[in-house]
C-alpha cells in the first residue's frame, strides 16, 4: 500500500500545524512533490523559492484545486486529519471512508493502542472489546 502511495502521488495537502510539527520537512517532503499547506497565516521565513511549498490561505478547497492541477493523472494525498476531515465535510474527496459513521451499535469500545515504533513513524492499533 505504501509503495503504491509513494509511486502515485502528484502532490500532497498538509495543515498548518502538521508543516510546523515537522519542522517545514527541512526544506523538501519526503514525498518528493509538491506540498499545499493549508493554513490562516505564513510561517516566517516562508515561502521560499528552493522549498517545494506552496501556502494556501483562501481555503482547503483552493488547496485541493492547485493540488489536482499540479498532480495531473497522479493522487493527490492529504496528510493532516483536520485537513481531511475538511475535505470529506466538503465533498472533496473521492477514495477514502469516514471510520465513524454509521455505526450500529455506539459507543464502541476499544482495547489499547498496540503501538509499534518504527524510523520516522509509530504504527497505532486498537482491537475492539466485544460485547
Amino acid at each position: 500500500m505504501l509503495r503504491d502511495v509513494l509511486a502515485n502521488a502528484g502532490a500532497l495537502i498538509a495543515g498548518r500545524r502538521l508543516f510546523d510539527i515537522a519542522g517545514g520537512w527541512g526544506g523538501t517532503h519526503p514525498l518528493g512533490v509538491p506540498v499545499f499547506v493549508v493554513t490562516h497565516s505564513l510561517p516566517d521565513g516562508w515561502p521560499r523559492e528552493d522549498a517545494p511549498f506552496t501556502f494556501v490561505t483562501d481555503g482547503v478547497e483552493r488547496a485541493v484545486a492547485q493540488a489536482k492541477a499540479v498532480a495531473g493523472d497522479k493522487t493527490v494525498t492529504v496528510a493532516s486529519a483536520n485537513i481531511a476531515q475538511q475535505c470529506l465535510n466538503a465533498g472533496l474527496l473521492d477514495e477514502g471512508i469516514r471510520f465513524f459513521d454509521h455505526l450500529k451499535d455506539t459507543p464502541v469500545q476499544l482495547e489499547g493502542p498496540r503501538v509499534v515504533e518504527g524510523t520516522g513513524v509509530t504504527h497505532l492499533s486498537y482491537r475492539v472489546q466485544s460485547g
